[in-house]
């Protein structure tokens, strides 16, 4: 009988009974024996042979959960140096940990926080603040960190503010009552690195997704949708207009769709192919071959 060819995925092994919160993030080491999990409240260190127990790196677990003043949002190892680690908080902060220092690392070795400007204070900020993803750079020098608005560049050797800012759409700033009330300021966007650190992509609402180009300091917005990527067709700017009188090409902050949105992104380690999630479809998009 023909039959159509289907692909499944079968798990090889399921390493069990370590979280009691959702895993946000899972980290595989460079020393490839070796991975984190994340939720929550802790962090797990696994060993890829062993299923059934796992090392407690870090607990932010209060006595008294009433005391619960942030969670851990985001966990990664370096790429590098097999005992570093690094976690964002809902804070806005983000704790790098050596695991030679201690077996438990609740004691930070660096700490990075931006102080915030206190004119620009505002009841959103905290939630705005939350870090939903922090990626080290591949050369390990740097971390990239999103929050609700921006995307942050850190250099590890200074902890006291970012190298690099990139407004990802600072148009939705007088929109945070509306997001607030449709929960979509709770969203958690990814951000990830092109294969040589001088570009860094992350997604946005209406299926824009955002690249910031490091060198330059150009940045463009992409659309991901069934109607502009016919295959082999070339993607146009797109652009948000922000008050006044609206150009052609533009499209009106009022008219985006925050139900469709790009939450996950990847680049290739070594070409010029991104692969975008928009809510159930992937799109993957190449750089233009002549």
């Amino acid at each position: 009988m023909p039959m159509d060819l289907m692909v499944e995925a079968s798990p090889r092994r399921v390493f069990a009974n370590a979280h009691t919160y959702h895993i946000n993030s899972i980290s595989v080491n460079s020393d490839h024996q070796t991975y984190l999990s994340a939720d929550d409240l802790r962090i797990n260190l696994w060993h890829l042979e062993i299923t059934d127990r796992s090392f407690n790196i870090v607990d932010i677990k209060p006595a008294n959960m009433e005391e619960l003043t942030e969670v851990i949002t985001a966990a990664e190892c370096q790429p590098n140096q097999c005992n570093v680690f690094v976690y964002s908080s809902s804070k806005g902060t983000i704790r790098l940990c050596d695991m030679r220092a201690a077996a438990l690392c609740d004691r930070h070795t660096k700490f990075f926080e931006e102080p915030e400007d206190p004119s620009s204070r505002s009841f959103f900020s905290e939630i705005i603040s939350s870090i939903s993803d922090v990626k080290f750079s591949h050369s390990g020098r740097y971390m990239m960190t999103r929050d609700y608005l921006s995307v942050k560049v850190w250099d590890l050797n200074m902890e006291n503010r970012p190298v690099e800012t990139y407004q990802v759409h600072e148009y939705l700033r007088s929109k945070l009552c509306s997001l607030y009330e449709n929960d979509c300021i709770f969203d958690k966007f990814e951000c990830c690195w092109n294969g040589s650190d001088s570009a860094i992509m992350t997604g946005s609402y209406n299926n824009f997704f955002r690249m910031f180009d490091r060198n330059t300091r150009k940045d463009i917005t992409l659309e991901a949708s069934r109607e502009s990527s016919k295959p082999r067709g070339t993607l146009k700017p797109r652009k948000v207009s922000t008050g006044g009188k609206r150009k052609k090409d533009e499209i009106s902050v009022d008219s985006l769709d925050f139900n469709k949105k790009i939450l996950h992104t990847a680049w290739h380690p070594k070409e010029n192919v991104i692969a975008v999630a928009a809510t159930n479809n992937l799109y993957i998009f190449q750089d233009k071959i002549n």
